[in-house]
């Protein structure tokens, strides 16, 4: 079956976004249909069932762009989940926290959360800017919120500093703070600072660099390990067999930015070849189509892909 949407009176080029940004999107969240455009109409083929989920999506569109005169990403996800809802085949999510509603952007995103949801680890592979972090704190955060666990530990490993920090100046938090700063930055995004003071000071929130894990059983906690590109095959494994019961557990890298000596491999690259098919861990990987910061850094990683 294949369907002719006109676009007349709308600009293509605004509605199908930036280095077409939006179209993408819309293929990614329809893998079955073949969608491509002509001067006055965007064009669908495939199932029946198929196209006529597209045309409710699109309808959708066209309203927000008539109201807004633009289309972002962020409304093909929205309009999306809206028609899969009326359809009774709702793929909706939102991450309810203090500060913000978190809802994920692409398909990669939407799987992701959802893979946290139904599995105890789950590992985030990808370029920088896809959300691998942030949402899997603010999935911490309202984990945390509904009391399906007691603390939230948030780690990475301090690379730079060779992960021994006793000879930096300074306090122990002025040592690590460097290090550590994303994982405050995304935490401060989603919950008020005096309450993430609160949770810090009463220990219901810990960040740590992955030294610190050593000898330790993190049970009924949500754990998160960042950058885990960064990890020794030794770190990695002793990382995962401090996880504990009832705990939930996300690793997030990008092994393109391993910053290891040449003759360490990853534990993060080691973990992705054998752990992958045993029950309740599950890898999502990420793209340069699932970057949600500004639309120049999807053109520079995929430079940066071409030229290595």
């Amino acid at each position: 079956m294949k369907i002719e949407i006109s676009l007349k009176d709308i600009d293509i080029q605004k509605f199908v976004g930036y280095n077409d940004t939006n179209l993408r999107s819309l293929r990614k969240f329809f893998p079955n249909l073949k969608i491509w455009t002509d001067d006055l109409n965007i064009v669908a083929e495939g199932s029946e069932e198929d196209i006529y989920e597209f045309e409710m999506v699109m309808k959708m569109l066209i309203n927000s762009y008539h109201k807004l005169n633009k289309i972002e990403e962020i409304d093909v996800i929205e309009s999306v989940q809206k028609a899969r809802k009326k359809i009774g085949k709702s793929e909706t999510y939102e991450i309810i926290t203090p500060k913000k509603k978190v809802i994920p952007h692409t398909p990669n995103q939407l799987k992701y959360i959802k893979a946290i949801e139904e599995n105890d680890i789950v590992f985030g592979i990808g370029p920088a800017g896809t959300g691998k972090t942030f949402l899997a704190v603010a999935m911490a955060v309202k984990y945390l919120k509904e009391e399906r666990v007691e603390r939230i530990i948030l780690t990475r490993p301090a690379v730079e500093a060779g992960e021994s920090l006793g000879y930096l100046p300074g306090t122990f938090e002025e040592k690590i703070s460097p290090y550590l700063t994303p994982l405050y930055d995304a935490l401060f995004n989603l919950l008020p600072a005096d309450k993430v003071q609160k949770l810090i000071e009463s220990r219901i929130v810990e960040i740590a660099p992955l030294a610190y894990m050593r000898g330790r059983t993190l049970s009924e906690a949500f754990i998160i390990l960042d950058e885990a590109q960064n990890t020794t095959n030794g770190q990695m494994k002793m990382f995962l067999t401090r996880i504990g019961m009832r705990s939930k557990v996300v690793i997030t890298g990008d092994i393109t930015q391993i910053d290891l000596p040449k003759n360490k491999e990853s534990g993060l690259v080691i973990a992705r070849k054998i752990l992958k098919g045993i029950p309740g861990i599950e890898f999502v990987e990420f793209d340069k189509e699932d970057v949600v910061r500004h639309p120049l850094v999807r053109l520079i990683i995929e430079a940066y892909e071409k030229y290595r």
